[in-house]
């Protein structure tokens, strides 16, 4: 299985294929700006040689970059890299190059905009459409965040089950689908500032979540969604404050 951004950070284990090694490095390279956009890449045969893959890999790899809307091929003009607005930010590749190539307030602050924007209301939702086993999962899950020995990689990775659980239950499949995003948000926060650091702060979270479960549990929709909101906000806050005391855009 593909790992995502918050795997990725945590582990540092480099398992790629050649394909995906080809699609890493100019897929960084695209995000950072080494190749702005509106620039040509190197031809076939100079990246070939630079990466020593075949040309089919290669041809692989690019027609991966296309599918992202990184990049698109001209016939006798050579493969352009298409403008920031083409990019798909929703994958989770792109995802994990901005938090490696650096990250600064407005990227964190526009993910945790579109957040409030899809996971209260599949909180609401999941008030309406949550089975028992459901919630008891998601309780389990919540009250697991409180555990003190966490660590701030085992409470993101907690955090994240949670939150894929609200979405799941939601039964929406596009509330599903933004898995990728919520992790994302969840990388920025680990790396930034983790509630981990004490044992308050991580109560705190466990608490938070559970009022999310409870107000699912009651089928309340409007409750659901505030509880959800508050959580969200409250990452939003610890992140402002972290980058409040970091002197410089946070690089991975």
């Amino acid at each position: 299985m593909k790992k995502g951004p918050l795997e990725t950070l945590i582990t540092g284990v480099d398992t790629r294929t050649s394909h995906s090694q080809v699609v890493d490095v100019l897929g960084r390279a695209i995000i950072s700006g080494e190749f702005p956009v509106g620039t040509i890449l190197p031809g076939d045969q100079e990246l070939a040689m630079r990466f020593k893959v075949s040309r089919t890999v290669l041809r692989e790899a690019m027609k991966t970059l296309a599918a992202k809307g990184l990049i698109v091929p001209r016939a006798r003009i050579g493969t352009r890299v298409t403008a920031r607005n083409q990019w798909n930010l929703f994958d989770s590749d792109i995802l994990t190059w901005h938090f490696h190539n650096g990250i600064d307030e407005d990227f964190l602050t526009h993910i945790s905009e579109v957040r409030m924007a899809f996971e209260p209301h599949a909180a609401a939702l999941a008030a309406i459409h949550a089975t028992e086993v459901e919630i008891s999962h998601m309780m389990r899950l919540a009250v697991a965040m409180g555990d003190p020995a966490h660590t701030p990689e085992s409470l993101a990775v907690a955090d994240l089950r949670f939150h894929l659980a609200v979405a799941e239950a939601s039964a929406n499949p596009f509330m599903r689908s933004v898995g990728s995003l919520i992790e994302a948000a969840l990388v920025g926060i680990f790396k930034l500032s983790s509630p981990a650091a004490d044992r308050e702060g991580i109560e705190d979270v466990s608490r938070n979540h559970i009022r999310i479960v409870e107000q699912i549990s009651r089928r309340d929709e409007a409750g659901a969604r505030a509880a959800m909101e508050v959580v969200i906000r409250v990452g939003r806050a610890r992140v402002r404050v972290a980058m409040d005391d970091t002197p410089e855009t946070v690089a991975g």
